[in-house]
């Protein structure tokens, strides 16, 4: 294409000094400035909190640096947000707590003309604050992600953070994104999931490096336990979602199998303190999501539930 034809898309809730790290990873990108149309913060801060640090860096921006406000909170809402500010038909997502490697968008439009698939992804590095303790390594692989050592097409689809999709295929419609994920998360699973009944591909660009700093309150066990839980439930709704009923079942029966066999493994080990313990544990939590994935057990990690955290943590 002669004309740029990227958009970064940004979502952010009152993470000022993430979100500038992660702007400038982008505003530092080598490689792709031909392609790189403009980037897209969306704001989903009711009070609309990032608004003078997105003008403060508006200088140093390589190209056109947006600044759209969704203020009804919601992760969903925030990612509709972002395609409606752009009409680039080239969309990357990169989280606010995440820094991209300076070859990060040439590496995702690399791998996208080579597999030809509708989305990539690329690896992510799990970053946790130092003295977590035990759990780190564990913790460090959960917010990280790993695949394939060459670019590729793949299987299976990842999270929306760190990838590059196609608009007119991988993004249909106004809002593609499913605003009943808005608290929950896995609005890319629902996305993703009809993109593969469409015959989607899904590609991985092994070059396409990003950092994820997990902060302090997020990087502990449980967190990580209940976010495991959350994404063994996918499976389970996605069947359901579609009123794949004998799907629903086999997915529970599989849940089942999984909670008994790493949920004992997970018990022995820590009796003996083995290293290893939580990566038992996040398995019989994935596992146990597959059986318990019904209305009123989806933890909420989003929009007002992390917007009613963040107002706790302000008080004095």
């Amino acid at each position: 294409m002669s004309a740029p034809d990227v958009a970064v898309v940004i979502p952010t809730l009152r993470r000022l000094d993430s979100l500038t790290r992660a702007l400038r990873s982008v505003f530092a990108q080598e490689g792709a400035a031909s392609r790189l149309r403009e980037i897209v913060v969306v704001d989903n801060d009711p009070e609309a909190s990032s608004r003078l640090t997105v003008e403060a860096l508006r200088p140093a921006s390589p190209v056109r640096l947006i600044w759209v406000h969704a203020p009804r909170p919601g992760v969903a809402t925030a990612r509709n947000a972002g395609l409606a500010a752009t009409q680039a038909p080239l969309i990357a997502f990169l989280d606010d707590d995440e820094a991209a490697s300076p070859g990060w968008l040439a590496a995702l439009i690399d791998g996208l003309e080579m597999t030809g698939a509708d989305v990539v992804f690329g690896p992510i590095r799990g970053r946790v604050p130092e003295g977590t303790g035990w759990t780190a390594p564990y913790l460090e692989r959960f917010f990280g992600r790993e695949g394939p050592r060459e670019t590729c097409l793949i299987a299976q689809p990842h999270g929306c953070g760190n990838s590059l999709l196609v608009r007119a295929t991988a993004l249909p419609g106004a809002e593609p994104f499913h605003a009943d994920s808005d608290h929950i998360g896995g609005e890319d699973d629902v996305l993703f999931a009809a993109l593969q009944a469409r015959g989607g591909r899904f590609g991985w660009a092994a070059e396409a490096w990003v950092d994820e700093f997990a902060p302090p309150h997020r990087a502990t066990l449980l967190y990580a336990l209940t976010r495991a839980f959350a994404y063994g439930q996918g499976p389970s709704q996605t069947a359901a979602a579609a009123r794949d009923w004998p799907g629903v079942a086999r997915w529970m029966a599989v849940g089942a199998a999984q909670t008994a066999i790493w949920g004992a493994a997970a018990l022995l080990l820590g009796v003996a303190f083995h290293p290893r313990r939580a990566d038992m544990a996040d398995r019989a939590a994935r596992g146990l999501g597959k059986l318990f994935w019904m209305k009123g057990f989806e933890p909420q990690f989003y929009g007002q539930r992390e917007l009613d955290r963040l107002q706790r943590a302000r008080r004095p």
